[in-house]
């Protein structure tokens, strides 16, 4: 396995994970962002308030891309099925 072909799998992997981790806690970030401004802005110190909000957007990003992100998953393992003689030959 030459040096080239390894970074190549690796670099595949890692912006794969990153477009699949990001797709899901984005969304969720900035929801976190408008709750935080909220309470702020309104002076309630509640912790469990931007939970909720948080965990159901996650929820609903993971329901809504989740066909798209095995897509993504089953692509990048059928293509690594399909480098395995590049890989050890």
């Amino acid at each position: 396995m030459s040096p080239e072909v390894f970074l190549d799998v690796f670099r595949d992997a890692l912006f794969l994970i990153v477009v699949l981790v990001s797709a899901i806690i984005i969304p969720g970030l900035l929801v976190g962002l408008a709750v935080a401004v909220f309470q702020a802005a309104t002076s309630i110190n509640e912790q469990t308030l931007s939970f909720l909000p948080r965990l159901l957007v996650t929820l609903a990003a993971i329901g809504i891309g989740g066909h798209w992100l095995v897509r993504m998953l089953m692509d990048f393992t059928i293509g690594m099925y399909m480098r395995i003689p590049e890989v050890v030959g």
